[in-house]
């Protein structure tokens, strides 16, 4: 699959292959009493409201750029599929007039005409769609030589690019900022920053099994990096994550991932058509805790690793598989705002 082809490259910028819908997760069988579960809500839908931030604004996005915002942005182009979710979450659908092909969530997104794919952005597409902001991803995600261009036709260009959950909240408001929806944007930031808190709460006096989340292994092996923004993820939701040792580097030798001994594995390649029978068979593998007990579960890697408003919903599907016992199933899918203005 194109998807599947494409990880490699994805996860060196943290998105994590976010591209298309995921296997539903799987929660193992648990034979003990409901815990004291978290009070964690699905996000609530959050309506556009006037904002008191005047333009020209100036802000700084992720890579320290400086970006001057002439007017209230009414075109808005989003290169990355969680801008594109949070746009839609902030009743900002309306105004945007690009998004790329990876972009599938709401179901309205995918009216919005596609400027971008993974190989590049087509500059002359947004340029004829009058864009007056642009929204796009850091670390590589988007070229830099296409950001650059964008910028000097004029275009202001924000560039995000979150490091931790906490970078995401931050991510929140600033599109909230450089759009005029600042106070939407700080509530639906400030709600999901307190279901984060809740369900860390719950996590906090259980045992943390190691859990390997895989990217990918297809012939390398891919997981996650120290430090990472899966890292926290998996930790939030009461795992000790297996991790590669580098801050940079996504790639484990499977020599490491056996002495790590996991007890969990978590297939975020599951949508890309790995299943638990394969790795069950796979040379090498047998002797890790998980393969023995048969603790292979595949999971949403979608909402678990998109930077976007569903990202409780992704802390609680892995919590529902690491800590079933604590009863906290995996929300529904949060209520976004009306497509009007």
């Amino acid at each position: 699959m194109r998807a599947r082809g494409l990880v490699a490259s994805l996860v060196v910028s943290l998105v994590l292959a976010a591209c298309s819908g995921a296997t539903p997760s799987s929660s193992p069988a648990s034979g003990a009493p409901p815990g004291p579960a978290a009070s964690a809500t699905t996000v609530p839908s959050v309506l556009p409201s006037p904002s008191p931030v005047a333009f020209p604004l100036t802000v700084t996005d992720d890579e320290g750029t400086a970006v001057t915002i002439p007017s209230l942005p009414s075109r808005i182009v989003s290169l990355t599929p969680a801008t594109t979710e949070l746009l839609f979450a902030l009743g900002l659908g309306p105004e945007q007039v690009g998004r790329t092909d990876s972009d599938d969530y709401p179901a309205a997104a995918k009216a919005v005409p596609v400027v971008a794919t993974f190989s590049g952005v087509d500059d002359e597409k947004i340029v004829a769609s009058g864009a007056n902001l642009v929204l796009a991803g850091g670390n590589g995600f988007n070229p830099p030589a296409d950001i650059a261009k964008l910028r000097s036709l004029g275009i202001p260009v924000l560039v995000l690019y979150a490091r931790d959950v906490q970078g995401v909240f931050d991510d929140i408001r600033l599109v909230g900022q450089a759009t005029g929806a600042a106070g939407p944007a700080d509530q639906l930031a400030a709600s999901m920053a307190q279901q984060f808190d809740a369900i860390k709460t719950a996590t906090s006096g259980v045992a943390h099994p190691p859990v390997f989340y895989e990217i990918d292994a297809t012939s390398t092996i891919y997981t996650a990096a120290d430090q990472s923004f899966l890292a926290e993820m998996i930790s939030d939701a009461g795992g000790t994550p297996v991790t590669t040792g580098s801050t940079t580097d996504f790639s484990i030798p499977l020599e490491k991932l056996v002495a790590a001994n996991p007890q969990m594995i978590l297939l975020g390649d599951a949508a890309y058509g790995t299943t638990v029978d394969q790795v069950k068979a796979r040379s090498g593998w047998k002797t890790i805790s998980a393969v023995q007990s048969g603790s292979i579960y595949p999971v949403d890697d979608v909402v678990i690793t998109r930077p976007g408003p569903r990202l409780v919903q992704g802390l609680l599907d892995l919590v529902s598989v690491i800590h079933p016992e604590l009863g906290l199933s995996p929300s529904s899918e949060p209520s976004l705002a009306p497509t009007a203005s």
